[in-house]
C-alpha cells in the first residue's frame, strides 16, 4: 500500500506581543505598534475593532504573524487576533442571524440586507436597467467613481465589495477616501466581506439592495484590496469579473466593465490586457458588457490591444465603447491620496488608470 501524499502546509503564525503606540486612523480599526516576542523591532499591526476591540498602549496581544512571515504584497502585515488584556470588549450586540467567516474561530453574526429589508427581496425585483460597474481590482474604483461623479454629479453611486480580496472594508484607504470625498455615497459588503453600511449574503441581493434599497443610480462591483493570482488560466480571484457581469445582466442591469491594461508590466501574461481581463470576459461572462476603452489609447499600444480582443473573440460577445480620460487622469493627479495598483503610480501606468475612469465614464451615460 502507498503512502498518502504529503498534504500541503497550512500554518498560521501567531505570537504575543505588547502594544506600545495605538491610534485609529479610520472607524473599526487601530492601527497599532507591537513588540512581538522574538523580534528585536517593534512592527506594525492591524487591529479589527469587531474582533480585538480597540487595543491601547500597554495591551497584550496576541498577532497573526503569517502575512509577513511569508513576505507577502497587499496584506503583508500582522493583525491582531486577541486582546489579552480586555477580552470582552468585542462582544458582538448587533442584531441578525447570518454568520460571516462561518464556521472558524472568528465566525460572527450580522444584520444582513435580506433580513433588514425582506419585503423589497421577497419580490426578486430587477435592477431597471441600473448601470453595474463590474472592476476586477481595487485599485480601478477610484478612478472609475471620480468619472461617474464627474459625468454625473446628482447621481447616487454604491460600492459593493465582494470577498475576492480583503474582506474587512476597513481595510481599504481606498474606501475610506471616497467617503470622506463624497465619490461614494455608500457601501455594501458582499459574502464574507465585512464592514459595509449594508451587508449582503450574496451579490444578488447586494445588487439589489444597491438599486432598491440604497435608492442608487449605479454601482461599483469590485474585491476589496489584495487580489490573488497563481499564474494558471483560471487560478486567480479576479475570475469573479465575468461571473459578476452575468449576475448584472441576469437581474436586468447594464454591465459596464474595463480591461486591465498595462505596457511596463514586466510579465508577458499581463502585457497589453492582462489575460485575467481575456480569460473572464471570454470564459466567464456568458453574457455581454459594454467594455469601456479610453481613447487615450493610441497607435502601437491601440494595435496591441486590438489584436488581443480580436484574437479572443470578444468584440463579437461584447461591445467596444470609447470615452477621453485625460480629464479624470488629471483630477487623479490633484487628489491627496495617490492611486497606485500592483505598486505603480499614475504617471508610471497611465492607460491602467484611464481603462477605468472610462468605465465610470460609460456607466453615467444616460444619467447626466
Amino acid at each position: 500500500m502507498k503512502d498518502d501524499p504529503k498534504k500541503p502546509g497550512r500554518e498560521m503564525g501567531v505570537r504575543r506581543g505588547r502594544v506600545l503606540k495605538a491610534a485609529i486612523p479610520r472607524e473599526g480599526l487601530t492601527r497599532a505598534l507591537v513588540q512581538v516576542e522574538e523580534e528585536r523591532e517593534p512592527v506594525q499591526a492591524l487591529a479589527y475593532h469587531l474582533f480585538s476591540g480597540e487595543v491601547r498602549e500597554g495591551d497584550e496581544v496576541l498577532v497573526n504573524t503569517t502575512a509577513m512571515d511569508l513576505r507577502l504584497g497587499t496584506g503583508g502585515t500582522h493583525f491582531v487576533l486577541v486582546n489579552l488584556s480586555r477580552p470582552g470588549e468585542a462582544s458582538l450586540k448587533e442584531a441578525g442571524h447570518v454568520m460571516k467567516l462561518r464556521y472558524t474561530p472568528l465566525q460572527f453574526k450580522s444584520l444582513s440586507l435580506e433580513e433588514a429589508h425582506r419585503g423589497l427581496l421577497e419580490e426578486g425585483r430587477g435592477l431597471e436597467g441600473m448601470a453595474v460597474l463590474v472592476l476586477e481590482l481595487h485599485s480601478m474604483v477610484l478612478p472609475a467613481a471620480l468619472a461617474f461623479k464627474r459625468k454625473s454629479p446628482g447621481s447616487r453611486l454604491a460600492y459593493i465589495m465582494t470577498d475576492g480580496g480583503s474582506l474587512p472594508l476597513a481595510f481599504s484607504e481606498q474606501a475610506a477616501f471616497l467617503r470622506r470625498q463624497g465619490l461614494v455615497d455608500a457601501t455594501i459588503t458582499a459574502g464574507h466581506a465585512f464592514g459595509g453600511d449594508l451587508e449582503a449574503v450574496n451579490i444578488y441581493t447586494a445588487l439589489q439592495g444597491a438599486r432598491h434599497v440604497l435608492r442608487a443610480d449605479a454601482c461599483i462591483v469590485a474585491m476589496g484590496p489584495g487580489v490573488l493570482g497563481t499564474g494558471t488560466a483560471f487560478g486567480f480571484s479576479g475570475i469573479e469579473q465575468g461571473e459578476n457581469i452575468n449576475r448584472a445582466n441576469i437581474l436586468g442591469g447594464k454591465a459596464v466593465t474595463c480591461l486591465r491594461l498595462s505596457f511596463v508590466e514586466k510579465r508577458e501574461r499581463h502585457r497589453g490586457v492582462s489575460h485575467h481581463s481575456l480569460t473572464s470576459l471570454q470564459k466567464a461572462a456568458l453574457t455581454p458588457a459594454a467594455i469601456a476603452l479610453p481613447q487615450e489609447l493610441t497607435g502601437e499600444a491601440q494595435r496591441l490591444v486590438l489584436g488581443q480582443l480580436e484574437e479572443a473573440g470578444l468584440p463579437g460577445i461584447h461591445t467596444l465603447c470609447w470615452h477621453p480620460a485625460a480629464e479624470i487622469l488629471h483630477e487623479l493627479e490633484g487628489l491627496d491620496w495617490q492611486v497606485k495598483s500592483m505598486g505603480r503610480t499614475l504617471a508610471e501606468d497611465p492607460l491602467f488608470f484611464a481603462a477605468a475612469a472610462a468605465a465610470g465614464v460609460e456607466g453615467a451615460k444616460g444619467l447626466h
